[in-house]
């Protein structure tokens, strides 16, 4: 009994406002569930699974999707599914979509993928901010697949023969019959490289490849980031089919500092000074990544209050204009003090609390207090 027809955005589980890439990995994961290939002998996944592919080729479809969005299955009627174009379909119908999507599950959805390269690797590199700044060159040991030498990558014993498959007659893929629908899948006898080896290599086991490491230079650009990649084209792991090789990725991550802290382009600093030098002002020596420069600090000047010094901090690695390096000033409270200096802070304390105004010196304190005083005040109505 044929089941009744239910909302498209439903069946593959997605909001209305999905967009085409979630859409896909909706439909990926509907179909994969449902496939006949997983249920054999299964009526009711066959006919989820039908149900699945209706709805991707109508949504797919953004003519068919918004007739579909206004006006509902009747928008849609002798379009979606399999009232129109049929199972091989036109450009853009189910039969596009059912190579699109099951190429990646089964391997082609009829179309020969032909020798792959190897896949791709990735290299996690350490760098100091000052190497990921100004740049470096790094070298680097990777493990791998590499070609084998005695077989030359074929698999095949030298002397011994490499036949074309006799069952997938080359093509790497065998199509297969289920119920309604036919699709492809790799060759169960080849493994998809569409050829069979009388006497594999020893050394390799008939793979073609070995695992190897090797030691590569890696040049950094100046500007680097935690996150950036540098591609290395070719230095991946070798192709078990013949195919070229596979990249290199190394990816960046940059330590920690103990100055610096990095956002972007920009440095940031934490710069602690002198209760005496806060209040009376005066120059301090701070550091930058090119070195040593001189920082003025007027009086009064209150902790957290921040200082930028322009083109003092990263040229980003994709150009533009030098960041700057902000330095934070943190008024340090002194310790350890000798009995005088108690009696001189005592006394400079004291004449801080004479004449008509206590908080004349101190006006975010006379600010604090007037506040508490106004939430206080607040309470007792």
């Amino acid at each position: 009994m044929p089941m009744s027809k239910r909302d498209y955005y439903e069946i593959l589980g997605v909001e209305r406002n999905v967009s085409e890439k979630d859409l896909k990995k909706a439909y990926r994961r509907v179909a994969m569930k449902y496939h006949p290939d997983r249920n054999p002998g299964d009526a009711d996944a066959e006919a989820h699974f039908k149900e699945a592919n209706e709805a991707y080729e109508v949504l797919s479809d953004g003519d068919k999707r918004a007739a579909y969005d206004r006006f509902g299955h009747e928008g849609v009627n002798g379009q979606g599914g399999f009232g129109g174009g049929g199972f091989g379909g036109g450009a853009g119908g189910f039969g596009d979509a059912f190579g699109d999507i099951f190429g990646d599950i089964f391997g082609g959805g009829g179309r020969s993928r032909g020798p792959q390269p190897g896949n791709d690797l990735q290299y996690n590199l350490q760098l100091d901010l000052e190497e990921a700044v100004k740049g470096c060159e790094k070298k680097i040991d990777i493990p791998t697949l590499a070609s084998c030498d005695p077989c030359n990558g074929s698999g095949a014993a030298p002397g011994s023969k490499v036949n074309t498959c006799s069952t997938c007659h080359g093509s790497g893929q065998v199509r297969m019959q289920q119920g309604f629908f036919a699709v492809q899948q790799t060759c169960p006898h080849c493994q998809g490289k569409g050829k069979t080896i009388e006497s594999p290599c020893t050394s390799c086991r008939g793979k073609g490849v070995v695992r190897d490491r090797k030691t590569l230079n890696v040049k950094v650009p100046a500007g680097v980031d935690t996150g950036d990649r540098i591609r290395l084209s070719g230095e991946g792991e070798a192709s078990l089919d013949g195919g070229g090789n596979g990249d290199l990725y190394v990816e960046i991550h940059v330590k920690e500092h103990d100055l610096f802290e990095r956002d972007g382009k920009h440095l940031y600093c934490d710069v602690p000074i002198s209760f005496a030098d806060a209040a009376l002002g005066g120059e301090l020596e701070v550091p930058t990544l090119d070195g040593k420069i001189m920082l003025k600090i007027p009086a009064e000047t209150q902790t957290d209050k921040m200082f930028r010094l322009r083109g003092k901090g990263i040229k980003p690695v994709r150009g533009g204009t030098v960041g700057d390096l902000l330095c934070r000033v943190v008024v340090e409270t002194p310790v350890n003090l000798t009995k005088h200096q108690k009696e001189l802070l005592q006394e400079l304390q004291e004449t801080f609390d004479k004449g008509d105004s206590p908080f004349k010196h101190s006006p975010k304190r006379k600010s604090w207090f007037d506040g508490v005083k106004s939430f206080f005040d607040g309470m007792t109505l």
